[in-house]
């Protein structure tokens, strides 16, 4: 089955992967973790559930088949739907449907999706290459105590001998110290000294050119008189729904189709479910927003729908 590779391609991209009028696929991180009792360390991944719930076409799944496939969007929309409905009638037979590296799936007892994920893959890029191991025991008393003995048997000391035997070396460390305190006094005194200058001079350099801008204010005869600009903005509450999308890409693509088209097209923000929502106009009055959806479905789209929402 094509539909489940399509489907594991995009969760290392995404969160949310929703096969239209069956459900969505979800991962959410989980952190890498150590088992207290086998020493095994646990890379952090994605686990992955599924939502029978979510099924609205986002077009994300149907873009990505249509892209590889080389085929129009509907297209793909119709071959996720057929396969959808295989799936469904082997799901109502009581067989278990396996999708290759994502998990099983099967009807329980009151007719509900139960979804097994498959645990041998995680969909995490940032763990690639990461895998389960397993560290023995640190045995750091046994190094310290070795460490002790050796301390016992050659003790480390300095004697009076070796202290006499250079006193000049003491008078030349003092003297370099002296040196070094002496070096750093008078290059911060130079420093300060040029700072100051720099200082003094952007003072000038700024009272010079605010003269000059000032100059250059006042000696305007004919000032250019001003313009005013009258932008329609969209408004009203009303909007006609062309599609939803996951990709902030494909609304803007579809924006501009529709705008091709002579539609006032825009994007009107992003929903509860993350999608783009863009709409082919918005309208003040309901009466006025009802007739434009009614010829919007008869001539253009039969999926285009009314949402109430104010907008800022």
């Amino acid at each position: 089955m094509q539909l489940e590779t399509y489907i594991s391609d995009l969760l290392y991209r995404y969160d949310c992967v929703i096969v239209p009028q069956f459900g969505a696929f979800l991962t959410h991180r989980v952190s890498a973790k150590v088992h207290e009792t086998t020493h095994s360390f646990y890379p952090p991944k994605k686990a992955l559930s599924f939502n029978e719930q979510l099924q609205t076409n986002d077009g994300l799944l149907a873009n990505y088949m249509a892209e590889v496939e080389k085929i129009p969007y509907q297209v793909a929309v119709e071959k996720i739907a057929k396969q959808v409905k295989a799936i469904k009638s082997y799901l109502v037979e009581g067989k278990t449907i396996a999708l290759n590296n994502i998990g099983d799936l099967i009807l329980n007892s009151e007719g509900k999706i139960n979804f097994e994920p498959s645990l041998h893959i995680n969909y995490l890029t940032d763990a690639f290459g990461l895998s389960q191991f397993t560290s023995g025991d640190i045995t750091r008393e046994v190094y310290k105590e070795k460490v002790e003995k050796i301390e016992k048997v050659i003790p480390l000391t300095i004697t009076p001998e070796t202290r006499k035997s250079r006193p000049y070396l003491r008078y030349a460390a003092i003297a370099l110290i002296a040196l070094t305190i002496g070096g750093f006094a008078a290059s911060k005194l130079y420093v300060d000294q040029i700072e100051n200058q720099n200082q003094l001079a952007q003072e000038e350099a700024n009272e010079q050119l605010d003269a000059k801008i000032q100059e250059a204010t006042f000696i305007i005869d004919s000032p250019i008189p001003a313009a005013t600009l009258t932008v329609e903005k969209p408004t009203g509450n009303y909007h006609i729904v062309a599609g939803a999308f996951r990709v902030e890409a494909n609304s803007e693509k579809k924006i501009q189709q529709l705008r091709d088209q002579g539609f006032k097209a825009r994007e009107i923000g992003v929903n509860r479910y993350g999608l783009h929502e863009v709409v082919y106009s918005s309208h003040i009055d309901r009466n006025e927003a009802l007739k434009a959806l009614r010829t919007i479905k008869r001539t253009h789209n039969r999926e285009a729908w009314l949402l109430v929402k104010a907008v800022d």
